[in-house]
This record gives C-alpha cells, structure tokens and sequence, in this order.
C-alpha cells in the first residue's frame, strides 16, 4: 500500500480510500437530512385537542428533541466536513501521513476512521 519509501501511501491505495471516504459521505449527508428533516418537521402531533397538561408535556419533548437533533446535526456536519478535509489530504497525496508523527497510519485504522490525521501512536501519546 505504501511507496518504496514508506513515506505516503501508494496512488492506488489513496484511490481506494477516496472511494470508502466517499461513500462515508454519501451516507453521512442521507443521515444528515433525514436529522435536519427530523428538526425542521414540527409537524401536528394530534394533540390539540387533548389536556392542556399533556400538550404542555409534548412541547417540552417537542423542544428537548430538536435541542437533541441540532446537537446532533452539527456533529454529523462536522463529520462530513473531516472526511472532506481527507478527499482533500488525498488530493494532496498526504492522507495517511500521521500529523505528530510524520509515519504512515496503520491502512486498517484510516479504513475504520478514514477522517483521522493522528497513528494510534500519536493518540496514545495525547492521553
């Protein structure tokens, strides 16, 4: 998977972590609009005609749901956002090069956490 140089991936290793970071995205940005579909649906819950005290019960769930979806929105923005910055790493033939480090990641940690910019070595040293 690597040069002869152990410095960088080879072009075709970076191309088959483009194509697995890029159907990361796909299904992080369908994940993404189904939340945003999910917080921008207030939708009519039938309560209406129902006790003021379970209508007051449902906003107050109404609103700890979309407090919960937006926190959610935004790390999966952030997420698609880092895999984005790898397509760019690959781009520039660095993806895989460990930011602490200068050594390549292990090619199974980049396929579980294709975003990552740091080797199990560098994470440890972090703790």
């Amino acid at each position: 998977m690597e040069d002869s140089k152990g410095q960088r991936y080879s072009d075709a290793a970076l191309e088959d972590f483009r194509k697995i970071i890029q159907d990361k995205i796909e299904k992080a940005q369908r994940d993404l609009d189904l939340i945003k579909s999910a917080y921008l649906n207030d939708g009519d819950n039938g309560t209406d005609d129902t006790s003021p005290q379970f209508k007051s019960f449902e906003e107050g769930s109404a609103t700890m749901s979309k407090e919960a979806n937006s926190t959610l929105a935004i790390r999966q923005e952030k997420f698609i956002r880092d895999l984005k910055n790898a397509i760019t790493r690959i781009n520039n033939k660095t993806y895989g090069i460990c930011r602490v480090t200068g050594k390549l990641i292990n090619p199974e940690r980049l396929k579980l956490v294709p975003h990552t910019t740091l080797s199990i070595e560098a994470k440890n040293m972090q703790s």
